[in-house]
Formats: C-alpha cells, structure tokens, sequence
C-alpha cells in the first residue's frame, strides 16, 4: 500500500530559462504566463539540502511530466549549485531515455549517460532507495554498445522491479516502477500485455488515491489505460491531470489519449489546441519542442474525424509555418502523418500521391522507419487509387525495406505497424490486377496483424486502418454483409472514425436495395 505523505509539497516552477536539447546548452525564454508552474505533488526526498531537495522535485516533477528537456535542465542546474547530491547526477541520466517511445540512443547518448551514472555514484548516494534508482538508471547505460533500445529498456525495468521490491511504499518508485511495467508491454504478446497493464494499472491507481495530485500516477495510469477496453477506467483522472499542471504542454496533451479511444473528437480538439498554445513557445536548441507539433498532429485528427477539413489543413499549415521542429522520431512521425491524414482521410489519391519523403531534411530519417513508412503508404494508396501501378508497387517494395530495417533495429512494434500498411497496400494492388480473393485475404491478414499490438502513445490513430480499408473492398466488390462486418470490428477498434461510420452507412444501404 501506498502511505499519503503527511504534507505534500506543490510545486511551482519558474520556466524562464532551460538547458535543453540533447548535449547543447542553450537559454530558453519563455512566455510570462509559463512562470511559477505548477507540477503537482512530489515528495521523494534525497539526502541533499532544503534548496537542493527542492530543486530535485521539480526536476522530478517535469520527469513525471515527459518533459524530459525541461526536467534536464532543472537537474544538470542542481548538479552545478550541488554537485555532492547524488540524486541531480541520477536525473540528468534519466531523462536520456523515453521508455514508451523506441528510439535507439546513439554513442554519444550512451557515453552522456554514463558520465552522469557515474557522477552520481561518486557523489555517494545516502539510502537503499537512491541506490536502487541509480543502479536501475544504470543498466540501460552499462549494457554492449551494440545493443539496442528494448534490450536496454528491459534491463532498466528489472532495476525498477528491485527498487520497488525493496521501497513498495515509496509513491516515486511505485510510479517508475508502474511506467517499467509499460515499457514492457510495449514489446509483449497480448497476453502478458495485459497481466502488465493490469498490474501497472493497479499500482498506480494506489499512488493516486494516496496522493491526487502526483504527476506520474496520473500520467502513467493514462497510459496504462490507453489500451484497448481500458479507457473509461481513467475518465475521473483525466480532468484531474489538467488541474495539477495547467500550464504544461503534455499534461494539457494527456487527456486526449483516453478521449481518441472513446471517439470524443470535440475533446480532442479542445485540449490538443490548448497543448499545442502551451508547447509553442517552448524551444529546444533554437528549435519548437516536438511537444507542438505532437499535439497538432492530434488536433488535425480530431477535425478530420468531425468532418472538419479546412480547420486540419489550417493546422497543417501552421506545422509548416515553424522554421524548425525539435529533430527527433516525434518530429519526424508527425511530420510526415498529418499531410497523409488529410490526403487519405478525404481520398484525395492525387495530393496522396504527390507527397514528399523524407522532408525536411534537417530530420533523423535514418532512424524513423515508421515516419517514413507512413509516406510511402500514402503515396502507393495514392498511386494504385489513380492507376499509378509502378509507383505503387514501389512504394510496397519500400515499406517491406522499412519493416526489415525496423526489425533489424530492434523496433519490432514499428515493424508491425509499417507490415499491417504494406498488406494493405498489397491488397489494393492486388485487387487493381484482378486478383480479388487475394486482395480480401491480404486485408483481412493485416487486420489480423493489427490486433497483436497496441496502439504506439504517439500517434492518435491509424493513417487507414485495415479494417476500414477491407470494408471499403468489400463494398467495391459489392459484398454488404461482408463489408458491415469488417466496418464494425473496425469500429470497435478505432470508434467513432469518420469513414468507417460512412463506409458502414453505404454498405447497409447496398445491402438493403439487393
């Protein structure tokens, strides 16, 4: 059981300047209206003095958050006012890794995090507790060069299983540990992906009920409940998130995990543009944080899904008006996904078509897999749609490439979702040759494939999910049973999507005239 701590301290914190970025330092002024934020409640207390235990909180507090730039910055400026305080050194190193977003870390990640590892077991850590966190912090760093994210990921939550063995009662760890647990998930079969969520589910709803206003047991909890018939479990904490942190872009952003599974486009909207308001004057090395463009990426679904296509472009167009995103596998995601989304979601085969990869160049392509795979999905749609069969068999042809690659680079989750596109588009090129029984069992196979993960925490939902894409076979083919069927289990995957419930509205009413 989780004890509530006697006198929680709520935390403010003056944003004016941060350190932030990867390795680069530089000043980041932030709007008045960022100042004295509040973060919620945190209460890990390590062995440092009353200014230093401070300081540690809100770094911790941002952690929480997965405003991963900002809390660096709060914790390499503790490591310089107290650099005897082991637990600063320990954040830094942990903010060097996202543990529900795969991204491989690179030589100088690994060398940058060791460095701070380091630092903090020379600084001397006073308890079992800090110890436990340093040490688990320490195994995704100290593991062979050449291994790649999951195998890090999970030698860093076998760090959290010991540190919560040993403190259970400690609010911090119980939420890092229900986080490890999530972390995991992302690379499980759906059976143990469910025992995880249940238990990181449940740790955490116990943090929370001992302490309202803790960031990572609300945060994480809608994390665990993002998840297939899970939900509505969350519904009373989301509300809740905003109030502790109003100000903060991925707090703001949060809510619209739960709100995109229930098909609540209104809310959506509502608190993607209030994130994305909050993120904008927030930069990263000169650079928007990726948390704006994350939150218009949710926001040109959400309008897509009311109808509402002007306003989605209007988004896209703002996306484009920013110099420069922060470079990274989010930036690049939603990138090359909102321009896909309002081609594909309105069927505009030719804009689809036409679209550019790989673009901007100033983005880590050679590691965004998935991104990339979402614009050749987009243009083969857009190709086989308009008689284009070479380009269309091309774009299939890479998206194979990108799932190999994927697979090689240990994104298995990302593999998956690039080879639930590529059947897809086979099944389409398929059916343009005339061979239509093979087309049906390509579409049904990747909708098959689809049911073996979860929807990936950055993206809102699927550029054209299989079963809606089968439907929309089916009903070409003139089968309206058939495509009713395949439009309601899709429904109940993605509810409430715009074209599914069309899609299902012409073939009932194909299936009533025969």
């Amino acid at each position: 059981m989780i004890t509530r701590h006697p006198a929680p301290l709520i935390l403010l914190f003056s944003l004016a300047v941060f350190m932030t970025g990867c390795e680069r330092e530089v000043d980041e002024t932030v709007s008045p209206e960022h100042d004295d934020q509040a973060l919620g409640v945190v209460t890990f207390a390590p062995a440092c003095d009353e200014a230093a235990t401070r300081q540690f909180q809100r770094g911790l507090a941002l952690k929480h958050h997965m405003m991963y730039q900002q809390a660096r910055a709060t914790f390499r400026e503790l490591t310089e006012t107290a650099p005897d305080c082991a637990m600063g050194h320990w954040g830094v190193a942990a903010t060097y890794f996202q543990p529900l977003w795969p991204e491989r870390p690179d030589e100088e990640t690994l060398a940058t995090g060791r460095q701070y590892i380091e630092q903090a077991r020379a600084a001397g850590p006073d308890d079992d507790s800090e110890a436990a966190l340093i040490n688990a912090v320490a195994a995704f760093f100290e593991q062979e060069e050449t291994l790649g994210y999951r195998d890090r990921i999970t030698a860093w939550a076998e760090g959290m299983d010991k540190a919560y063995a040993e403190h259970p009662d400690n609010p911090d760890i119980a939420a890092l540990y229900g986080l490890s647990r999530l972390s995991l998930a992302m690379g499980a079969d759906s059976d143990t992906l469910n025992d995880l969520h249940d238990e990181a589910e449940a740790i955490l709803r116990a943090v929370w009920e001992a302490e309202p206003g803790h960031p990572g047991a609300i945060h994480y909890s809608i994390h665990a409940t993002d998840v297939d018939g899970r939900a509505g479990n969350a519904l009373e904490m989301v509300e809740a998130y905003a109030d502790i942190a109003p100000s903060v872009p991925h707090a703001l952003h949060m809510p619209s995990h739960i709100y995109v599974r229930l098909g609540h486009w209104d809310e959506v909207i509502e608190w993607n543009r209030r994130s994305a308001d909050a993120a904008r004057d927030h930069e990263v090395n000169g650079a928007i944080s990726f948390h704006y463009i994350h939150g218009l990426d949710y926001l040109v679904y959400g309008h897509l899904q009311k109808g509402n296509e002007d306003q989605a472009k209007a988004v896209w167009e703002e996306a484009q008006e920013v110099e420069r995103h922060q470079p990274g596998f989010a930036s690049a995601f939603h990138i090359a996904a909102m321009p896909a989304r309002i081609a594909v979601e309105q069927r505009d085969w030719e804009t689809a078509r036409a679209l550019p990869v790989r673009k901007p160049d100033y983005l880590p392509w050679d590691n965004a897999h998935w991104p990339e795979g979402l614009s050749w999905y987009a243009r083969g749609l857009g190709a086989i749609h308009t008689g284009d069969d070479e380009l269309a068999e091309a774009a299939e042809a890479r998206l194979a490439e990108l799932r190999d690659a994927a697979e090689e680079a240990g994104e298995s989750r990302y593999a998956t979702n690039i080879e639930v596109d590529r059947k897809i588009l086979a099944g389409w090129i398929s059916h343009a040759g005339g061979d239509n029984e093979q087309a049906v069992a390509l579409m049904k196979a990747a909708a098959e494939l689809e049911t073996t993960v979860e929807k990936d925490p950055i993206t809102p939902g699927a550029l054209y999910p299989p079963y809606e894409a089968l439907g929309d076979l089916l009903l070409a083919l003139e089968r309206p049973e058939a495509a009713v069927a395949a439009y309601e289990a899709g429904d109940e995957i993605w509810p409430n999507r715009r074209n599914t419930r069309q899609g299902m509205q012409q073939a009932r009413e194909q299936l009533a005239g025969l």
